[in-house]
């Protein structure tokens, strides 16, 4: 091919690109605007006062009503959130009810603490849901293929808390070889990571589960189609027609229903951090919504709803890579 047509066929791909990333940048803008609206309104008709829970039951009405006006509480629900959109567009959260500190700076403290464990989780799911799945389909109804359909059939129906408490209570207080709570240091140091296993493997083992059983349908399909028979029959190793032709069309759906998964990544993070007293963003929302802390509950969920379209853009653009058709598109 020419070098001007190469250098046309760039130019043309690379303008597609930007026009989708800006496509999409926008599209950001009312999914966050409907997500903070409505956690706006479930607050608003949610019960409880945060004034109640700083001041205690028996606080006089007198004092109450004057640190509702101090704080804001006692102006029209679309005053507040009106109030508060503003400074989010100026990159102000506001200040927490009960704690009168910066809600950006208590979720940044926090915020590493989430990815550490997100990361961590993420790494043993992809690390072993691939080869678990190929194994899977490559052996179908093997007593491997049987034990794996079986451990990810019982990871994927087992409610996440109930997994977490139990192996709090095996790991954590009957054999006692593995910390229970908090955060012991870093990843890479080995306190760190030991602290890190329990929720980490606890949260990565359930999207093992559900990335294998995809990509083990994904591969039994696409195994018994005709590229893969010529493949066979022109001589190909098969390792090179498993890995190379079978598993990459195999990801294609796999990545699709995986960033229709970071909704439900993000929620069981929440109850991981707050059985095992991570403290992560997931624990914070919790102690937020049990204080009553409004200006911090926005600002967390404003927080998950970003990662959330952040990490659905980037599983477009590993789609788009993965299949050149997409790309063309």
């Amino acid at each position: 091919m020419p070098l001007a047509e190469i250098k046309t066929d760039f130019g043309k791909d690379g303008f597609g690109l930007i026009k989708y990333l800006v496509h999409r940048l926008l599209m950001m803008i009312p999914v966050l605007l409907i997500v903070s609206l409505l956690v706006s309104s479930l607050i608003y008709f949610s019960p409880g006062d945060p004034v109640r829970v700083m001041l205690g039951l028996r606080a006089n009405e007198e004092a109450v009503e004057n640190i509702r006006k101090e704080l804001g509480l006692d102006q029209p629900a679309h005053i507040r959130y009106l109030k508060w959109l503003g400074m989010a567009l100026r990159g102000n959260l506001g200040r927490s009810l009960q704690r009168n500190e910066p809600v950006w700076g208590m979720i940044k403290e926090r915020l590493g603490a989430s990815v550490e464990l997100g990361f961590f989780a993420f790494c043993i799911a992809v690390t072993l849901a691939i080869p678990a799945g190929v194994i899977s389909a490559t052996r179908v109804n093997s007593w491997i293929d049987n034990l794996l359909s079986f451990w990810s059939l019982f990871f994927v129906s087992m409610p996440g808390f109930w997994v977490a408490i139990l192996c709090l209570l095996i790991f954590g207080l009957h054999l006692q070889i593995l910390p229970i709570s908090g955060r012991g240091g870093p990843i890479w140091s080995l306190k760190g990571l030991e602290y890190l296993l329990l929720p980490g493997l606890i949260l990565g083992f359930r999207q093992v589960a559900v990335i294998m059983r995809l990509i083990r349908a994904g591969m039994l399909e696409i195994l018994s189609s005709d590229y893969i028979r010529t493949a066979r029959s022109k001589g190909l190793a098969e390792r090179i027609v498993v890995y190379r032709h079978a598993l990459r069309n195999a990801m294609i759906p796999t990545v699709t229903i995986f960033g229709l998964q970071v909704p439900e990544f993000l929620s069981l993070s929440v109850i991981i951090e707050t059985v095992f007293a991570w403290p992560g963003m997931g624990r914070l929302l919790v102690d937020a919504v049990t204080k009553r802390d409004y200006t911090l509950v926005q600002g967390i969920v404003l927080v998950y709803a970003l990662l959330v379209v952040v990490m659905n853009l980037l599983v477009d653009l590993l789609y788009a890579y993965i299949d050149p058709r997409i790309k063309h598109q």
